[in-house]
């Protein structure tokens, strides 16, 4: 059974859009820490901006939280992150993590750590580093 801190937070990311992100960010306290394979920032307005950029990014982007680990003040998501890249929409990709979380004692958000493993989630996707990618991990397991 999830607590209501952390069903709240559940209920935003599945449902986040970019007119909600907002919403997101009143979880996360005003000097919270934000890591992921590709930023490392603190504050709202840094946070909002990751947000916010990946609706430029990426076309329909969805979190899809899979599991929950709770314990205390903190809090782990496992998630599917679908969307499609701009250069072929209508082509649905996935990428697979988790997400750890410390709350404050207002049940705030003060770190969020992305782990996702970068080059297998999303390097090996891209049309040219793709072919590069897989080539150095089949070169690796032999």
């Amino acid at each position: 059974m999830n607590t209501l801190r952390t069903q709240k937070l559940i209920n935003q990311f599945e449902s986040l859009n970019a007119e909600s992100v907002d919403q997101l960010i009143n979880l996360y306290a005003d000097d919270a820490f934000f890591k992921d394979p590709f930023n490392e920032v603190y504050g709202h307005a840094s946070i909002k901006h990751i947000f916010t950029h990946m609706f430029t990014q990426v076309n329909n982007p969805r979190f899809v939280i899979s599991s929950v680990l709770e314990n205390g003040n903190q809090a782990c998501l496992s998630w599917e992150f679908l969307f499609e890249f701009k250069s072929s929409p209508h082509q649905g990709e996935l990428i697979k993590g988790c997400t750890w979380f410390k709350f404050n004692e207002q049940d705030l958000i003060i770190e969020h750590r992305d782990y996702w493993d970068v080059a297998e989630e999303l390097y090996e996707k891209l049309p040219l580093i793709g072919s590069l990618m897989r080539w150095l991990k089949k070169r690796a397991k032999h």
